[in-house]
């Protein structure tokens, strides 16, 4: 777990907003594109975000990265669609360390 590119990664509201949403995507999107895909075993897709978060696919993608590189998001690709979800061990390791440390 680096802490610092994760505290990089949450010092950014929309970024945030997507780690909250995604606590509970049933709660704020709807089934996914690809045909057999469920919210709580792939995830949310990209378009999903991009339009909840009003911003561009561009924009969307770039703070899924780095949500991603941070360890904070799993990504998986089913098709021509590429599903994220959360991390819950490095979230967990987070909050521990929260704890512990600070």
């Amino acid at each position: 777990m680096d802490i610092i590119e994760i505290l990089k990664a949450l010092s950014n509201e929309k970024r945030l907003r997507i780690l909250e949403w995604l606590k509970e995507p049933e709660k704020y999107f709807t089934s996914p594109e690809a045909e057999g895909a469920s919210l709580e075993k792939e995830g949310v897709c990209v378009s999903q975000l991009h339009q909840k978060l009003n911003v561009t696919q561009s924009t969307a993608s770039q703070y899924l990265s780095m949500l991603h590189r941070a360890g904070l998001l799993k990504a998986t690709r089913k098709g021509k669609w590429t599903y994220y979800k959360r991390n819950e061990e490095v979230i967990k390791e987070l909050s521990n360390y929260i704890a512990k440390e600070l």
